[in-house]
């Protein structure tokens, strides 16, 4: 599996333009089913709305990607808020956005930056996430050294977690599969030696991503 970014969790945003009302929510799915689901129980939801727009991206190379304007004129709503998932290289999520006609009509114009938006602001508000191949490191030492280990996780952004306090403190560090020689020879020379480690499983974790961070890797 490659790399991949996607949303945090479900989540939802709302956004007034002229008096109407934008309601964007958001789900993680993995297949076309889960999302045309989801998209229905928007729907029903919000049985007096006057349009329940949709973008999804599912999956990689290439993805499975589809969009509705559900009523809005032509390219004005769902191309919009599909767009912004290509540019933003996300999958396997659905988005909905629900608009309440306030009466005061937005233009072609308007409407493309009103769904974008809402849909932008959605995602950046709930979070998003990378997943990256990560390998466990079991390391074990000393209690001497525990407090210096603790305090060079923390200048390089790692975290120890499963600490086990029994003869020496044994505990696991999950890191980027890439840097996982870069870590044990950092570690080694921090603590002079004086500790084992064992290469653990790998697996696909998520981890925080912020939207600049996302542009960076993503252009």
């Amino acid at each position: 599996m490659e790399t991949y970014f996607t949303v945090k969790t479900d989540g939802q945003f709302e956004l007034i333009v002229k008096k109407s009302r934008f309601i964007c929510q958001v789900a993680r799915v993995t297949d076309e089913n889960s999302a045309q689901a989801f998209i229905e129980q928007v729907r029903k939801s919000h049985p007096k709305a006057n349009h329940n727009c949709f973008a999804y991206q599912l999956g990689q190379q290439p993805p499975i990607q589809k969009q509705s304007d559900d009523g809005e004129p032509s390219g004005t709503a769902g191309v919009p808020m599909l767009e912004v998932l290509r540019q933003m290289q996300l999958t396997n999520l659905v988005v909905v956005v629900t608009r309440y006609f306030g009466g005061i009509k937005l233009g072609t114009g308007g409407l493309i930056r009103a769904y974008s938006h809402a849909t932008s602001s959605a995602l950046t508000e709930i979070g998003l996430v990378q997943g990256v191949a990560q390998t466990a490191c079991l390391v074990t030492l000393d209690y001497s050294q525990f407090d210096a280990l603790q305090n060079w996780l923390a200048q390089v952004q790692l975290n120890a977690t499963d600490i086990q306090y029994a003869a020496d403190i044994q505990l696991t560090v999950w890191l980027d599969t890439t840097k996982l020689d870069w870590f044990k020879a950092a570690i080694t020379e921090q603590l002079n030696g004086r500790l084992t480690f064992v290469e653990g499983p790998e697996q696909f974790n998520e981890v925080p991503i912020s939207p600049q961070d996302l542009h960076a890797l993503t252009k």
